[in-house]
């Protein structure tokens, strides 16, 4: 069995809010099995708490101070750990950026925009404008900052594996500047090519196949249970229930039937840069 590895409690504050839970817990003499008991959540999502990978709600913040003896300890801070999260990041998918760090494989269903993972400054600027224009100018630099952040992923040297699907109509489909969608289109290829990750282009003349209704984010990890992250306009949520993940599971598996193949993506990816370049030069 490989040593237990110990959450660095210096590299964010949810990492220290973590690491200070395990830290009492294990003060009390508790397994995680024994903390959880009549919590209504699972022994995953208490270790995940505890590497810092994911968000402590109130109920179980008030659970843990009870069993621990903290004088309500983490309910007090449990505030500061998700806005420490948050900042840059939509309240409902603040969980996602240490969760893709934490994943062993990463497989994401992308029908409407290019994946977070994957977008340019510049291309994510203009989702902004498009989509929430009276947004002022400081809190969209702050959510570009937070975007281009989660893609230091892949500079690490254990990134997650990562296999990308994208609808066609995203990258052909888009009010963006062929200057920016040129950027946009050759980053994606970068990413993929120098990653060796696997990407795979559904096309437009396949309209109806399964996922069609919306994104979704499928991650695997080392020591817990896979999750999938779907997302709309104003929610995300995290599916951890095993029949629901496995149902996206074989849903993703037949999508990838559909799309094709990782070789012809990317000629198709390579054609649609070299049009988009053409047109950028010829507005010039």
């Amino acid at each position: 069995m490989p040593a237990r590895k110990d959450p660095d409690a210096s590299v964010s504050v949810p990492c220290f809010y973590g690491a200070e839970l395990r830290f009492k817990r294990e003060a009390a003499g508790l397994t995680l099995e024994q903390l959880a008991e009549g919590s209504f959540r699972g022994i995953s999502f208490l270790s995940q708490i505890e590497r810092g990978e994911r968000r402590m709600p109130d109920d179980l913040a008030k659970h843990v101070d009870e069993r621990l003896g903290t004088d309500g300890f983490f309910q007090r801070r449990c505030e500061d750990a998700a806005k420490a999260r948050q900042v840059g990041h939509a309240w409902y998918s603040a969980d996602i950026p240490d969760l893709e760090k934490q994943a062993q494989t990463l497989e994401e269903w992308a029908p409407d925009v290019v994946p977070g993972l994957l977008q340019t400054g510049a291309y994510f600027r203009g989702q902004i404008q498009y989509g929430d224009p009276e947004v002022p100018a400081e809190v969209v630099d702050e959510r570009v900052r937070a975007r281009l952040a989660r893609a230091e992923l892949w500079k690490r040297d254990e990134r997650p594996t990562y296999w990308g699907i994208l609808s066609e109509s995203v990258i052909r489909r888009t009010p963006l500047s062929p200057a920016v969608m040129a950027e946009q289109v050759a980053h994606i290829l970068d990413v993929i090519r120098s990653t060796r990750s696997v990407l795979q282009i559904v096309p437009e003349t396949t309209p109806w196949h399964p996922l069609r209704h919306g994104m979704a984010k499928i991650m695997t990890f080392a020591d817990a249970p896979p999750l999938v992250y779907t997302e709309g306009d104003f929610t995300g949520q995290i599916v951890d229930y095993p029949a629901h993940v496995k149902q996206y599971r074989r849903r993703y598996d037949l999508l990838r039937a559909v799309a094709l193949s990782p070789e012809a993506s990317l000629a198709l990816m390579d054609d649609v840069a070299r049009t988009y370049r053409d047109e950028a030069q010829q507005g010039d």
